[in-house]
C-alpha cells in the first residue's frame, strides 16, 4: 500500500479533528503537526503520537519528505502565505475556507498549484454530508425536473458565533452561507451565479465584532434558478444545538426538502437539560466511528493524491464563491443588487469597505 507523510498545520478546532482522523489511517506513513499554542501542540501530540511537533509553519514547509498538508490556521488572514509557501515547496495542499481574504491572493494560489501541477483544494466539508450529496444526485438524475428554487436556512448557536465572530471580522454571509453557497452551486452545475442581492440584521454580535447577526442572500443563476441563502450565528445559549440546518429545493417534477437540525438525537442531563449531540457541521470523533463530515473529507483528499484523482472542490470554484460572498457583503452595505463577475466599480467600493473596517478594528 502506497503512503505518503503529511501534516497538519494548525491543531485547533478543525486541524484537531484532521490530525486525528490522519494519525488513524494506513494511508498515513507519518504524521507532522504545527500550532502556535504549546499547551495545544502538546495536547494534540499526545492524542496523535505524530513523527513531529513543531511551533513554526516552515520546518514542515522545508520537510522534503512532507508531500501533503492540511492547513487549518487561524485566524483567517494567515491562509494566504501559509498556503503560498507550501504551494512553493510542491506540497498539495487542502485549505480551510475561505480561500484568500483577497481576490489576489486566491487568484495567485490557483496560479501556484496549476503551474506546478498539485492537488490544492478548500475545506467545504458539507459535500460529504450524505443529505447533500443526496441532493446533489436527485437534481443530477432527473428526479426533481428542472431545478425552480434552492433555500437554505442556516444557523449556528451564539456561543458558537462569538467564538467565529471575535477572531476576524467576517460577516455571516463569508463564515457560514459560504458552506451553502458552495454546495448550491455544485449541486447546480453548469449553472454560474451572475447577480447577488443581500440584506442584513444586526442584534447580538453588533457589540462583539460590527457584524450582523443573520444575513439573507438571493443569488440569480445564469440559467434562471433562484438560490436564497439565510445564514445566522446568534441562536440563545440555552438552544440546544450547534448548528441546525433547514433547505428546500422545488424543481418543475418534484421538491426534496432536508431536515439538518439535528433533532433526530435527544440527550437530557439533570446539569444541561436538553442537548442535541453531534450537531456541529465540522462533526466529531464518536469512539470508533466519526460522526460527521470532516473525517471522511480529509481522507478523500489523500485519495486524490495518491491516486491522482480530481479533488472534491476545485480552486477555482471556491473562488467563484469567495466572489459571490463578498457581492453579498457589498449588496448588504450598499443597499441595491450586485452583478457577477464584479465590475471596477464593486471592486472599489470592496476595497473601501475594507479600509473602513480596518480603521474601526483600531
Amino acid at each position: 500500500m502506497k503512503q505518503v507523510e503529511v501534516a497538519v498545520i494548525g491543531t485547533g478546532w478543525c486541524g484537531g479533528i484532521r490530525a486525528e482522523t490522519l494519525s488513524k489511517s494506513a494511508l498515513v506513513d507519518k504524521l507532522h503537526i504545527c500550532e502556535i499554542r504549546p499547551d495545544r501542540l502538546e495536547e494534540v501530540r499526545k492524542l496523535t503520537n505524530p513523527a513531529t511537533a513543531t511551533l513554526d509553519y516552515q520546518d514542515i514547509v522545508r520537510n522534503p519528505d512532507i508531500s501533503v498538508v492540511y492547513i487549518c490556521t487561524t485566524p483567517e488572514g494567515t491562509h494566504y502565505p501559509i498556503a503560498r509557501d507550501c504551494l512553493k515547496a510542491g506540497k498539495h495542499v487542502l485549505l480551510e475556507k475561505p480561500i484568500a481574504m483577497e481576490f489576489w491572493e486566491a487568484d495567485e494560489l490557483i496560479k501556484i498549484a496549476r503551474d506546478n501541477g498539485l492537488k490544492f483544494t478548500i475545506g467545504y466539508s458539507q459535500r460529504f454530508n450524505p443529505k447533500i450529496a443526496y441532493a446533489k444526485k436527485k437534481i443530477a438524475d432527473g428526479t426533481l425536473g428542472r431545478v425552480v428554487n434552492i433555500m437554505v436556512s442556516r444557523h449556528l448557536s451564539r456561543n458558537l458565533g462569538k467564538k467565529i465572530a471575535s477572531r476576524v471580522r467576517l460577516s455571516p454571509a463569508a463564515m457560514e452561507s459560504t458552506h451553502d453557497l458552495d454546495f448550491v452551486f455544485w449541486m447546480l452545475e453548469p449553472a454560474k451565479p451572475v447577480r447577488v442581492y443581500s440584506q442584513g440584521a444586526y442584534g447580538y454580535m453588533k457589540d462583539i465584532n460590527g457584524s450582523y447577526d443573520t444575513m439573507w442572500t438571493t443569488v440569480t443563476m445564469d440559467n434562471g434558478v433562484l438560490v436564497v441563502i439565510g445564514g445566522g450565528w446568534n441562536l440563545p445559549p440555552s438552544y440546544p444545538n450547534f448548528c441546525a440546518t433547514w433547505i428546500e429545493i422545488t424543481g418543475t417534477e418534484g421538491a426534496l426538502f432536508l431536515d439538518d437540525t439535528h433533532r433526530d438525537k435527544w440527550l437530557n442531563t439533570v446539569d444541561e437539560g436538553t442537548r442535541f449531540p453531534m450537531s456541529t457541521m465540522p462533526g466529531e470523533q464518536v469512539d470508533h466511528v466519526f460522526a460527521g463530515q470532516m473525517g471522511p473529507e480529509t481522507i478523500h483528499f489523500l485519495e486524490c493524491v495518491l491516486r491522482d484523482r480530481p479533488v472534491m472542490v476545485p480552486p477555482e470554484h471556491a473562488r467563484m464563491v469567495m466572489e459571490c460572498y463578498r457581492a453579498a457583503d457589498l449588496s448588504a452595505e450598499i443597499g441595491e443588487p450586485v452583478d457577477l463577475p464584479l465590475s471596477n466599480r464593486s471592486l472599489a467600493l470592496l476595497a473601501d469597505m475594507t479600509e473602513a473596517n480596518k480603521r474601526n478594528a483600531e
